[in-house]
């Protein structure tokens, strides 16, 4: 009797799961954007707040940013303050890989002082087509085209997507990381050293309002101009342009995606504690009620952060058609994991793909698009979910349409 009550339990639990959209991703970043209000902030400034509060000397802002220096120089398996995941199960151990952090001291200079890559010039057409400008997936579709830095599959990385499982289920199903290596050429790729730079001056516990240095603001005024040389950025100027939105100099253009990504609004009813950049890449800790992760869709802070041992992969998420399983070739994924003991109980991004891209896209169906904007990226039908707090982001990520 006791084994019928249980199956008949399971499959209340699976039609129940079914009718909520079974494993499209999304649905904690979709609480979240219904439960926050939009405050404008007229100087935007973000950090990890805090420091004594989470282990920071705060030494750091007073020494003009001299705590990156010593994170460069100190122990790789420091923590900066963070407790690591503590695991449910024994898992392997992961196979640390040094990030190159050689240029980060130079990152913080002003940013007509620093030097960049040239600009793209590999043959790539950054000119929109009438059809692109009339049909917004088509845009979307070609800036995967234009992804000329993004990732291949066991040449650069490699994953183990490990077993699948139902957002309601509870238990561990992988067995290790989900990374199992990542090529340290990534880290020396100019798009990718400058976004990896740029992860670590927020606190990510959501409602506490950042602080950010001048070197901060640096490190973001040089990352938008590292980007808009590449060939997605520069595509996405010449859209907008055309479209009415952009209506300004290439200048002007990268002082407002600045402003876009980088100025502060509030989240969970503090104002200045959150940003575009902060909540889709870096994550946040939701602290009303339980605690949740939201935003967090960056697969390089997800590398990241596993490396570290704060990330704890549970496993994918299964697909809502039998038969789709990810695998290592895979590059849109829907997972679950736990950051710093947190649950994410779904979470969706695109794998290997650059960070010039992902702003690209986002930034398209922000000014252009709506909540859902259904698009084959490459093999994928995705819906890039892109949700408002006013005239900001508020987040934005992909689901797999399948």
């Amino acid at each position: 009797m006791e084994g019928l009550m249980k199956g008949l339990m399971n499959v209340a639990l699976d039609h129940i799961n079914n009718q909520r959209g079974g494993g499209g991703g999304g649905d904690d970043d979709r609480r979240d954007e219904r439960d926050s209000q939009p405050i404008r902030e007229e100087q935007p400034r973000s950090s990890w707040a805090q420091e004594e509060r989470y282990g920071r000397n705060d030494d750091r802002r007073k020494s003009g940013g001299g705590s990156r220096t010593q994170k460069e120089e100190g122990d790789e398996n420091s923590t900066d303050g963070w407790e690591t995941v503590q695991q449910k199960k024994k898992k392997p151990s992961k196979q640390h890989h040094k990030v190159i952090k050689d240029n980060w001291n130079n990152y913080k200079r002003p940013a007509s002082e620093q030097g960049y890559s040239g600009e793209s010039d590999c043959g790539a057409d950054v000119e929109p087509s009438e059809e692109e400008l009339s049909d917004l997936s088509k845009a979307l579709n070609k800036l995967w085209d234009l992804d000329l830095n993004r990732l291949v599959p066991g040449k650069h990385y490699e994953i183990d997507c490990g077993e699948g499982k139902k957002v309601y289920q509870k238990q561990d199903m992988a067995e290790g990381g989900l990374f199992s290596w990542l090529s340290e050429e990534v880290f020396t790729r100019p798009t990718y050293s400058r976004f990896c730079s740029l992860l670590d001056n927020y606190n990510p516990h959501e409602g506490l309002k950042e602080v950010v240095t001048n070197e901060e603001i640096q490190e973001q005024a040089a990352f938008i101009e590292e980007i808009s040389r590449s060939a997605p950025i520069k595509y996405l100027y010449k859209y907008l342009s055309a479209k009415g939105v952009a209506s300004g100099s290439f200048q002007d253009f990268k002082r407002m995606m600045t402003s876009l990504w980088f100025d502060l609004y509030g989240r969970g009813g503090t104002s200045g504690s959150s940003s575009a950049f902060e909540h889709v890449f870096v994550g946040e800790i939701k602290q009303r009620g339980e605690q949740q992760v939201s935003g967090f869709h960056n697969w390089i802070q997800f590398y990241l952060e596993e490396s570290k041992e704060r990330v704890d992969y549970q496993g994918y998420i299964f697909p809502r058609r039998r038969g789709q399983v990810p695998d290592a070739e895979t590059q849109l994924l829907t997972i679950q994991f736990e950051w710093n003991g947190v649950l994410k109980s779904v979470s969706s991004t695109l794998v290997g793909v650059s960070p010039e891209f992902e702003i690209a896209i986002y930034t398209l169906c922000f000014y252009l698009g709506g909540e859902d904007n259904y698009v084959e990226l490459g093999p994928y039908p995705v819906n890039i979910k892109c949700y408002r707090l006013g005239n900001k982001i508020g987040s934005a990520f992909p689901i797999a349409d399948s």
